[in-house]
């Protein structure tokens, strides 16, 4: 579900200066669960039915959630973290009772006719992702290159040309023994997902995060997402473990339970944090 900011005139169902933040979409939702549940105000997330299906919505005040507001707090980075926090935290306590299609951080829509309007029109495709994402959770497994776990190159004799020379020669060894170090990491990398993929249910493979993002010491080469049984996760794991034997170039980690963003959709997902124009 894509990150939209549905403005149009509001209807009989919207609250003066509120928009309603889609969280995701469930077959039911537990009154209980959502009563303990915050949305993005603070107060408790709340169900819209229409269709047989139920999307869970929060309050989004127009000042801050609505397009323009959107367009510039999504510029803001401590705001961008909050707000995915405050989002996240709901979609993940969907998914542990159940299966959820999230909807995409900023998906905003004016009142609750329009949240109801996308249930039935999109009712045939978001009960197909439900019926595939039942019984199954999302994992996470990423690679980062181990220095030194890949052959180097001969160090240079040294012989002719004197000092300057000599330095340039190990320079240029070092920098060829770095290079094959990551491609030797990156083919590592694509063994690695594809054994996964063969053992997971669907896989995806995103970019590799920057180290500012990943906090890791060393660059990343895999970010796999994996939809996996959750009565095969043990099955899993063991792989996991005996691929990071395998390959000692890259250091594995395994992260999950996490919520499908990445099989929410059939086809590929548009890009974050967007705000697109309602259609007139």
């Amino acid at each position: 579900m894509s990150s939209t900011a549905d403005l149009a005139p509001a209807g009989p169902t919207t609250t003066p200066g509120s928009g309603v933040w889609l969280h995701g979409v469930v077959r039911e939702a537990d009154a209980a669960l959502l009563a303990a549940t915050a949305g993005m105000d603070g107060a408790p997330v709340r169900a819209v039915r229409a269709a047989g299906l139920v999307a869970v919505v929060s309050a989004a005040p127009l000042s801050e959630y609505g397009e323009e507001a959107l367009r510039r707090n999504l510029e803001d980075l401590a705001w961008l973290e909050r707000a995915a926090r405050a989002h996240h935290a709901v979609v993940a306590a969907l998914s542990r009772a159940g299966a959820v299609v999230p909807a995409r951080l900023a998906t905003v829509h004016h009142d609750d006719a329009r949240v109801a309007g996308q249930l039935v029109a999109r009712r045939d495709e978001l009960v197909a992702i439900l019926d595939r994402l039942a019984g199954r959770d999302e994992w996470g497994v990423k690679g980062y290159v181990v220095p030194g776990a890949t052959p180097r190159t001969s160090e240079p004799d040294g012989s002719g040309g004197g000092a300057g020379a000599a330095y340039l020669r190990r320079r240029r060894a070092q920098l060829t023994a770095r290079e094959e170090g990551q491609r030797i990491a990156a083919d590592a990398a694509a063994a690695v997902h594809g054994e996964l993929a063969g053992h997971a249910v669907a896989a995806r493979r995103h970019p590799p995060q920057d180290r500012r993002l990943s906090g890791a010491p060393t660059a990343m080469v895999l970010n796999g997402a994996y939809l996996v049984e959750q009565g095969t996760l043990a099955d899993f794991r063991r792989l996991v473990d005996a691929l990071a034997d395998g390959h000692p170039e890259i250091r594995l980690e395994l992260t999950g339970p996490w919520p499908p963003y990445s099989f929410a959709e059939e086809r590929p997902a548009e890009p974050a944090l967007t705000v697109r124009e309602p259609a007139c």
